[in-house]
């Protein structure tokens, strides 16, 4: 039996997708999100009894600003969460300078707890530990599970977040821009671009496209309902 040369982690076996890069799941939530909430602003004001102009002028202005409230969403947290993981990062360099003995024990006991005997352990820590960088990184995955190098770009998400929300919130607006603003049609559009959503999106995870397009099928109906019941109670004086 030949020995398998693995010049990467998996390269021999499988790969894994980027799950780091921040981009999918700002996409996926910011068109899910243009989607449920432009069609549910459209159902309530067009239940309501509002002109299709109004609905099309509602609808540009409900993309416009949630798509940029995304956008800053999406910055603001990804750039607060990369900003906490450098904080921490700064905790354990200062524990490792304050009490390198003290780390380095706490090494040896988690790859005790994996169930490798107590001189391999720490033999395994020492040599760690005799990269001040590497036990760095060690620790925070053992404790925190992140790596420091592996920080999603605000940018990155805040970009996707922003396209993907003002696709999603244009679907159900396009038959009112198009000149034929039935409220059917936006229904029926933003029906559509609820399953390719949902659909690409459980591609993305690998999971059944039916159940991921029916899921958030399921979900934006219940989001139009509710909206179009409460435009239908309150309606629109004619003043």
């Amino acid at each position: 039996m030949s020995v398998i040369d693995i010049a990467a982690p998996h390269e021999y076996d499988h790969s894994h997708a980027d799950v780091t890069s921040g981009w999918l799941r700002a996409g996926v939530f910011g068109a899910m999100d243009g989607l449920v909430s432009n069609l549910g602003l459209i159902a309530g004001i067009a239940a309501a009894g509002a002109a299709p102009g109004i609905v099309a002028i509602t609808g540009i202005s409900g993309l416009i600003a949630g798509a940029i409230s995304m956008a800053l969403g999406e910055f603001t947290s990804v750039r607060t969460a990369n900003e906490q993981l450098d904080a921490e990062v700064r905790i354990e360099r200062e524990a490792h300078l304050r009490n390198p003995e003290g780390e380095q024990a706490e090494l040896r006991r988690l790859f005790e707890g994996l169930g490798v005997d107590a001189e391999t352990a720490g033999a395994v820590a020492r040599q760690v530990h005799a990269n001040g960088e590497v036990a760095v990184r060690m620790h925070l995955l053992s404790e925190l599970g992140v790596s420091p190098e592996e920080k999603p770009s605000p940018w990155v998400a805040a970009i996707a977040s922003l396209c993907a929300f003002g696709i999603g919130a244009l679907i159900p607006i396009l038959p009112f821009l198009l000149g034929f603003g039935v409220l059917g049609w936006g229904l029926a559009f933003g029906g559509v671009g609820l399953l390719l959503a949902g659909g690409i999106a459980a591609r993305f995870t690998r999971r059944s496209w039916l159940a991921g397009a029916a899921r958030q099928l399921l979900f934006g109906g219940i989001a139009v309902a509710a909206t179009y019941t409460i435009g239908t109670l309150l309606g629109v004086s004619a003043a």
